[in-house]
């Protein structure tokens, strides 16, 4: 072998190694910002889970085309700006986020990355999009029944409790559906003859103190407001609730899962999934001021017998077949 050959050879060996590093450094980033923390829950794989296999179905998987860089804020809204200014810093090509404070964050912090979120509330009315056929600018997403079900959760835990009985809504007054979700609960006690107490908790300290209060004032049943504070603390309000043997229904299915009573909210992992899906059109090239807001209906009524029989609670045969899962 002539020198010259051997010394191109093996310079185009020298250089593969930075190749194939520019090459990988080349993919488009995702910037997934998730309310939870890195020590995934049940409910944080799932979401993953989910958005992965609909980022999937539009032709993207991570590491072969696109890089997703995975951030938590542990329902601490005060992270968001640092995480958005590293992601807009790093020229993420998209930045999808959950949670209404946080999407605000991101909103206000860049005009020009395209921004998928997840909200459990009306974007128009909290001033995300101005419209949901034709969001505009440079953010589009999923809207969930968060807060619309708050009252079905007041009607459905009133099916298990004695008349009389004062029920508590544990809300965390910082979240921007807080208002909307508190105004609809009190309509439904109204309507349904019940003495609602409305407890705030906006760190987990104050959901101490908010049990403390529901002994005090001999609250009989709980409801959960959909927030990622409720979601990040579950296990300590799961405790909490045992502790006074409450019967309480929750926003999402992995509460009980894990011990909780009964939910009725929306499916998470649906909402991902179309998330999932949203993102990965964008990085085909379609624009997020042309892709409609979409809803999330589908929706689950979740039931845990065994923790029924441990609180000494009966469930009605007419409420146990309108379940879609009963856990035994």
């Amino acid at each position: 072998m002539r020198r010259r050959d051997f010394m191109a050879g093996l310079g185009g060996a020298a250089m593969w190694p930075f190749a194939a590093r520019a090459q990988q450094q080349a993919l488009p980033v995702i910037g997934a910002i998730w309310p939870g923390g890195p020590r995934l829950t049940r409910l944080g794989m799932s979401a993953q889970a989910a958005f992965l296999q609909g980022l999937t179905e539009t032709g993207y998987a991570d590491g072969r085309n696109v890089t997703i860089e995975h951030r938590w804020f542990e329902a601490q809204n005060d992270r968001v700006p640092a995480i958005v200014s590293d992601l807009v810093a790093r020229r993420a090509a998209v930045i999808v986020i959950n949670g209404t404070a946080a999407v605000l964050t991101a909103k206000a912090a860049t005009q020009a990355i395209p921004i998928v979120f997840r909200i459990g509330g009306d974007p128009v009315a909290i001033g995300i999009v101005p419209n949901l056929g034709r969001p505009g600018g440079n953010i589009t997403g999923i809207t969930t029944l968060g807060t619309d079900l708050a009252a079905k959760r007041l009607e459905l835990l009133r099916e298990l409790l004695p008349a009389g009985v004062a029920v508590a809504l544990l809300v965390n007054p910082t979240n921007a559906n807080a208002a909307r979700e508190t105004e609809e609960i009190q309509a439904a006690a109204r309507l349904l003859g019940i003495r609602l107490l409305i407890l705030g908790a906006s760190s987990p300290s104050d959901i101490e103190v908010a049990f403390a209060s529901m002994a005090r004032q001999d609250v009989g049943g709980l409801v959960t407001a959909a927030d990622p504070l409720m979601f990040q603390q579950h296990d300590r309000i799961i405790a909490l609730v045992a502790r006074r043997a409450l019967p309480a229904i929750y926003s999402d299915r992995f509460f009980v899962e894990d011990g909780g009573l009964m939910s009725y909210g929306t499916a998470l992992s649906d909402a991902e999934r179309l998330a999932g899906i949203y993102t990965g059109r964008i990085l085909g090239g379609e624009k997020p001021a042309d892709l409609p807001v979409q809803r999330s209906t589908k929706v689950e009524l979740v039931i845990n017998l065994k923790t029924a029989k441990a609180l000494g609670i009966s469930f009605p045969l007419t409420l146990l077949g309108r379940a879609d899962e009963v856990i035994e």
